[in-house]
């Protein structure tokens, strides 16, 4: 008996979910990061926020999708536990690594924004203050 349909059906069962469990996680979380950089303009905020939930997915399925293919049958239970074990556990790095590459980003684009606060002045000059001594005059006169 092939256990090689068996084995293309449950890695997708779990990686499939898996990828998306992963996604919405960094949706809901990673929105909290946006709102704060982009604080007044929520719409930006959840637009940026789901064009890199829509980045991840494409990212994350197109790998999964490529690494469904197993080179050689399978032929029993075990094989399946075998092929199963290696090919989740590769998912699974994979998604922690664009997990982490995500996070990243959220927080360089925070980080960005906390410099860029930094360097407007808390309180626009209200007075200018004059120059203490009068002009010099100018040379060859």
């Amino acid at each position: 008996m092939d256990w090689t349909l068996g084995t293309y059906a449950v890695y997708l069962a779990v990686a499939l979910p898996l990828t998306v469990w992963v996604a919405s996680t960094l949706s809901r979380n990673g929105r909290l990061f946006l709102e704060d950089v982009y604080a007044g303009n929520d719409a930006l905020a959840g637009a940026v926020n789901r064009l890199l939930v829509v980045g991840f997915y494409l990212l994350n399925l197109g790998f999964v999708s490529l690494y469904l293919r197993i080179g050689t049958e399978v032929p029993d239970l075990r094989g399946l536990v075998e092929e199963l074990s290696v090919k989740i556990g590769v998912v699974t790095v994979v998604l922690g690594v664009v997990h982490f590459l995500n996070v990243y980003v959220f927080n360089a684009i925070r980080r960005r924004h906390r410099m860029e606060e930094l360097r407007r002045a808390p309180v626009e000059p209200q007075a200018y203050v004059a120059a203490p001594f009068p002009a010099a005059p100018a040379p060859g006169r």
